[in-house]
Formats: structure tokens, sequence, C-alpha cells
């Protein structure tokens, strides 16, 4: 993953804002709209764009577009910072490859007291009953 590459193919959006700012909400377009083009990215190798178009499937359209948005707060630069960090942690999140499980087997000392235990708990049971004469 080549971070500047993908930092300069990303495109922003200001939007007007919900939430509080009184009637500077009205005037001032402070909501920022992250999206970047994840199968046309430069910045991506083949089997990057492959994890993240399975990893992030619920976040990407069917164009292929990641879309994100910030409207924390009243301030579009800071919305900007606040998106494109978000946007960064998360690509690098989903381009982790979780290491693979090795199986292991049970060791035989535990299976050994397992079955030493099950016979003790038996012998007691067994020791509850009346004698048959």
């Amino acid at each position: 993953m080549k971070t500047e590459i993908i930092l300069s193919e990303l495109q922003f959006k200001a939007v007007r804002s919900s939430g509080p700012g009184g009637q500077n909400v009205n005037k001032v377009s402070s909501k920022v709209v992250l999206s970047f083009d994840v199968p046309h990215s430069n910045g991506l190798h083949p089997e990057e764009k492959e994890l993240l178009l399975t990893k992030l499937k619920s976040k990407i359209s069917s164009e292929g577009l990641l879309m994100l948005t910030c409207d924390e707060d009243r301030s579009q630069l800071k919305n900007k910072t606040i998106v494109t960090k978000r946007f960064l942690a998360l690509v690098q999140q989903a381009l982790v490859v979780p290491e693979k499980r090795k199986k292991t087997t049970v060791p035989r000392a535990v299976i050994e007291k397992r079955i030493k235990a099950k016979r003790n708990l038996s012998e007691i049971k067994q020791n509850r009953k009346k004698p048959r004469l």
C-alpha cells in the first residue's frame, strides 16, 4: 500500500451538516464526505484491492466507492483531517491478514488426568450403593 498515492486519489466533498451549530449549520458546509475508488486505485496491489473489497463489502457501494463522512466538528478542515485519519486506519486494519491457527492436540497427561478423575468419581458413587448380600 502506497499511502502518498492513495491520499492523492481521495476525493472530498463539503456538504451542509446537521447537528449542533445553530444558524451556522444553515450557512456553512462543514460536513465532509470522503470517497475512494477501490478498483481503480493505483496505490494498491491487486491482492490488496480484493482484500479490501471482501473485508469492507458493507461499506463499499456497487460501483466500488468507499464512502466515509464526518460532521463531528464545526470546522470543515478538522472534519477533513478526522475523516482522512479514519479512512487510513480503516484501510490499514482491513489489509491485515490474520495468522492461520495451528491445530494442537490435547496432551496425553491431560487425558490421563481426566480419565483418572472419572474413575475416582465412579468409585465414590459405587461406594454409596448398598452392599449386595
